[in-house]
């Protein structure tokens, strides 16, 4: 299509093919962006330039991302009186790898969650959330070091698809009726009532790319958080399903925590193995304080992957510092983790970092990882400069506070050095 939106597609760049699932990236890949609502302009505004120093400095001007702004949230209503445009879902399709800032979600009414309808819309099953320390963050453990895994999160079953009824409303009162009386339940007739799918294919898809993941970047556990003791046959049958892939699709590759204390391996990992384990969702939340060290991939349903990703944030630096994206087979969309904001819109204080380390995520993706490290070592020593928005500065003594467009500059400036 020759424009989305209304607007015109850049003639002087290409889109990204996909070939035997592996993206196929031009030197100038054409790169839908959504600036967000809220804080969004001005955390976009600066990633942005961070983004194009980074490449050119990595690569000469050989290569050059070229933007192409599509549209949701507050800014698509604005213009379009729809929240979620067709074209924009189309853009992406189109030229399958996007990144945006965060989007207007409601509590209780209102509009549907612009994240999940475009996670649901696109397929964008996997949640990936990277959760690592920089030396000088504030942190409210002792050994925030320890932390450095990534967390693949079930992104379209669970509470993304669950269906829900109104305390009160003829629905409810019906489904009430049926599972008393069909099934012996002792459900209050004042109840709202929720129910949650969690199915073999999709439990099973997420599990074979975080074990394709570890497999690919030398990491050797994948753990399976659950809720399976009290919930057995939706995040119990997560677990069991994700141990059945692993044993039947990567065999040669998985080891159980049961295997292992056998022998021949008697408690030892041999090199070039994978250890596969599962923990139960509030033991998890434990050990990420206490034992943080001894994970590595966490594979988990929509809900406790979502609680998980964000406490994992805390420890190093809050969501400010948290990328994520949400990848399928064919596309790959990434974006900040947090909020809108939108007291602080416009006001040039946010700290950019997610969205920034979000880009870090997504120039991996493109197979510029020159670009990548420059972005992540400039935002490093920014860091450990003390050199850091109000919500890093209010509690590093001694630290520089800048505002969000500053705060791009030094890293600019790092990141060139």
């Amino acid at each position: 299509m020759a424009a989305f939106n209304d607007n015109p597609v850049p003639a002087d760049g290409q889109a990204i093919t996909l070939e035997s699932g592996r993206f196929k990236v031009p030197d100038r890949p054409i790169i839908p962006f959504i600036e967000g609502d809220g804080t969004g302009p001005d955390i976009w505004a600066a990633s942005r330039r961070v983004f194009d120093a980074a490449v050119h400095c990595a690569y000469g001007g050989k290569r050059q991302a070229v933007w192409y702004e599509v549209f949701a949230g507050e800014k698509a209503y604005q213009k379009f009186q729809q929240w979620l445009p067709e074209d924009t879902i189309a853009a992406v399709r189109q030229f399958r790898v996007a990144i945006k800032g965060p989007l207007t979600t409601p509590v209780g009414g209102g509009i549907r969650s612009l994240n999940v309808a475009l996670r649901q819309r696109l397929d964008l099953y996997a949640c990936v959330r990277p959760v690592r320390y920089y030396a000088g963050v504030p942190s409210p453990v002792k050994h925030p070091e320890h932390m450095n895994l990534i967390i693949y999160r079930e992104n379209t079953e669970d509470v993304y698809a669950g269906i829900e009824f109104r305390e009160g409303t003829p629905e409810a009162e019906k489904l009430i009726r049926y599972l008393n009386g069909e099934f012996g339940k002792n459900i209050r007739a004042d109840s709202g009532v929720g129910i949650k799918p969690i199915s073999r294919f999709a439990s099973q898809r997420l599990v074979r790319k975080a074990i394709e993941y570890a497999r690919g970047h030398g990491r050797t556990v994948v753990t399976l958080v659950h809720k399976g003791n009290i919930q057995k046959f939706t995040e119990g049958a997560f677990r069991d399903w994700g141990y059945q892939l692993a044993k039947e699709e990567f065999g040669a590759l998985c080891i159980s925590e049961e295997d292992l204390a056998k022998p021949p391996y008697n408690g030892k990992l041999p090199a070039g193995k994978i250890l596969i384990n599962d923990r139960i969702a509030d033991s998890m939340f434990q050990q990420v304080l206490t034992r943080a060290q001894e994970y590595q991939v966490v594979c988990t349903p929509n809900l406790n992957g979502d609680y998980l990703s964000d406490a994992c944030a805390a420890q190093v630096g809050g969501l400010g510092l948290a990328p994520g994206a949400n990848l399928s087979d064919e596309y790959a969309f990434f974006e900040a983790t947090h909020g809108t904001a939108p007291k602080y819109a416009g006001k040039d204080v946010i700290n950019p970092g997610s969205v920034m380390l979000s880009g870090v995520m997504m120039f991996e993706a493109l197979g510029w990882d020159e670009a990548a490290r420059l972005i992540e070592n400039g935002l490093a020593a920014t860091i450990s400069q003390k050199r850091v928005t109000y919500d890093l500065e209010r509690l590093m003594p001694g630290a520089t506070k800048l505002k969000t467009s500053e705060f791009a500059n030094a890293i600019i400036e790092n990141l060139q050095a």
